[in-house]
């Protein structure tokens, strides 16, 4: 799990909440696209001129607008999503009815795009149709590989050139601290005209029940007859949600003040060291000497780990009953993600080293 909120954030929710129960505090409704202040402050402080406030949506979550987004789509829609990455990609297009039947080893109706070692976690693209929704998450869940400028060029192009429309999960992207990695989309050329990119407090603001995210939708983005997603994008929000919790918005603002800004990179920063002792332990010799694959880039809260030979849920299962550490199946991300296990740098330190001293003495 994320740490506690900080004690900034959270002194700024209950002042709010208690100016509730005044009449000067109370505010009722707010608007279904956002409290405007928190719109402004979220496209100064991360896209500066890349979107304005008018194309940011304030909602409940990365995963509620991920369903919602599926509604504006439709259940005809063509799907593509890496391989592995996080289930609600496919879940919701199982819901909505655009995933076809399941065929054993994946969903007929989605596009499955393997990211796996061999080709570096980036997708062969070819496989992709036209006219198809693209699911894009950077740093990924669960590999925590992040896209270069020149892979998310490729990504963008082709879109563009395909008449297909991108997903953009960018929730991790707080994690990313090699400066070379763009860290939204909209850092693309030509991304504005192809991708909608949805984002969330939950992680660097351990804001993961408290509930707040945002969905970029640019005004150049249109569907193939030419009207705008924006305006769609607008009457869904309007018609189908009731608005973020306010209390949660006056959270959100205050994580997007100096001091928020500080207790957030600290607090990623603290993950991050949470995933290199993981790392560390798995580049043990315990582990190498059963060829155990390590990947953790830094820039990404999950440490991805194959075990050839194995299936995920057997490794899985010994882990859990012989050491007592939680970790996830790779294989329930997708046909891909099969011999690997994800572990999480969420968690409290003492708690991490305690679980990694028990992996070590792990005998696979």
């Amino acid at each position: 799990t994320t740490e506690p909120l900080s004690n900034h954030i959270a002194k700024a929710m209950s002042d709010y909440a208690l100016g509730l129960a005044t009449p000067e505090g109370y505010s009722g409704y707010g608007d279904e696209q956002g409290n405007s202040a928190l719109r402004a402050k979220i496209a100064e402080t991360f896209y500066k001129n890349m979107a304005g406030a008018d194309e940011i949506f304030i909602s409940d979550g990365a995963k509620c607008d991920i369903a919602r987004i599926q509604t504006l789509f439709g259940s005809k829609t063509k799907i593509a999503v890496q391989d592995p990455a996080y289930p609600v990609y496919v879940d919701g297009s199982v819901v909505i009815g655009a995933a076809g039947k399941n065929g054993g080893k994946g969903y007929k109706g989605v596009t499955y795009l393997p990211c796996t070692p061999e080709n570096n976690f980036f997708p062969d693209l070819s496989k992709v149709k036209k006219n198809t929704l693209i699911y894009f998450c950077s740093p990924n869940n669960p590999t925590g590989a992040t896209a270069s400028r020149e892979e998310l060029k490729t990504l963008v192009d082709f879109a563009n050139k395909n008449g297909c429309i991108i997903i953009y999960d960018a929730a991790y992207f707080a994690f990313i601290r090699d400066e070379k990695l763009p860290k939204t989309i909209f850092e693309i050329p030509g991304a504005r005209t192809c991708a909608i990119e949805v984002n969330s407090f939950s992680k660097p603001a351990g804001f993961t029940g408290v509930r707040c995210g945002w969905t970029v939708v640019p005004n150049e983005l249109k569907f193939a007859d030419g009207s705008l997603v924006n305006k769609d994008w607008n009457r869904i929000m309007t018609t189908l949600f009731n608005g973020a919790s306010n209390i949660a918005q006056a959270g959100a603002l205050a994580a997007l003040d100096e001091q928020g800004i500080k207790d957030m990179t600290a607090q990623v920063d603290y993950y991050l060291e949470n995933g290199r002792l993981i790392k560390a332990t798995l580049d043990g010799e315990n582990f190498k000497k059963h060829g155990v694959e390590v990947y953790f880039t830094g820039n990404g809260p999950y440490v991805w780990a194959k075990f050839p030979g194995k299936s995920s849920w057997d490794v899985f299962d010994k882990i859990l009953k012989e050491c007592n550490v939680v970790t996830t199946p790779g294989s329930g991300f997708g046909p891909a993600g099969e011999s690997f296990i994800r572990f999480s740098s969420f968690g409290h330190r003492a708690d991490i080293e305690e679980a990694c001293a028990r992996l070590s003495a792990l005998q696979l």
